[in-house]
């Protein structure tokens, strides 16, 4: 079941989508008689989180090619929620920076209250489902400030969308980013170190996960210079593209 977060009659709306037809759908994701078709709404970010964590070097070779070495642990940190923006709208580079990159990734979007999630306990029954999300890296200031909050935090830079996919095995599916039609990023998430449920688990043992909030699972190998004029589009096999045009202030 894909759902989607969308703008209509001058509210928020949540639906079921099938094909071209959205069915605006209640607080338990059970349909109303609402109907309303693509063309009418505007398709928000697929989550609306209290927080998006991410995770750093979950690829090998993505650590490799900045020169990194594969964490012991998962390496977390967390992008502002203030940097989320949809499918459509425009990656903006800021003036701060001369070298601000794409990370196309998985991410999970959590469906109920997860703390310490137990080695027993199956951490996949907390998650909603899955979506696409660019995690836009200022790399210059990322490197300069040497943690990461600056150089992931700017506006625009955590594209989500366009769905969230509820029925979806993700232990190995394709995952692709593209800059004007050209594959730059192209991994599997089997390639990841660390795999979906451990994450899951291991990160509600260092924070309370609430309904909506997101973790972005780590990029593949590839990532690239964005420059204004690009389009810069993220593939997530069983969900769909994540697409945004880049521009400057």
């Amino acid at each position: 079941m894909k759902i989607a977060r969308f703008w209509a009659n001058g509210q928020v709306g949540i639906g079921i989508v099938e094909g071209e037809e959205i069915w605006e759908c209640d607080e338990r994701l059970q349909k109303t008689q609402v109907l309303w078709y693509m063309d009418e709404v505007k398709l928000l970010a697929a989550a609306a989180p209290s927080k998006v964590v991410c995770v750093g070097r979950n690829y090998a070779e993505h650590a490799a090619e900045l020169g990194n070495e594969v964490p012991k642990s998962p390496l977390l940190f967390l992008k502002a929620p203030s940097s989320i923006i949809a499918g459509g709208d425009n990656i903006i580079i800021p003036s701060q920076s001369s070298q601000v990159e794409h990370e196309g990734e998985l991410a999970i979007v959590i469906g109920r209250r997860a703390k310490d999630i137990g080695d027993d306990e199956n951490a996949l029954k907390y998650v909603l489902g899955y979506t696409c999300l660019n995690d836009v890296t200022a790399r210059d200031i990322q490197r300069a400030d040497v943690q990461f909050t600056r150089g992931k935090s700017f506006d625009t830079f955590c594209p989500i969308g366009p769905f969230v996919e509820t029925e979806l095995d993700v232990s190995d599916v394709r995952v692709t980013c593209s800059v004007n039609g050209e594959i730059r990023q192209d991994g599997r998430t089997s390639q990841m170190v660390f795999p979906i449920e451990f994450l899951v688990r291991y990160i509600s043992l260092q924070m309370t996960l609430m309904p909506g909030d997101v973790i972005a699972t780590g990029t593949p190998s590839g990532v690239s210079k964005l420059e204004p004029g690009d389009v810069c589009e993220v593939t997530v096999e069983g969900i769909g593209t994540l697409k945004n045009a880049v521009s400057t202030a």
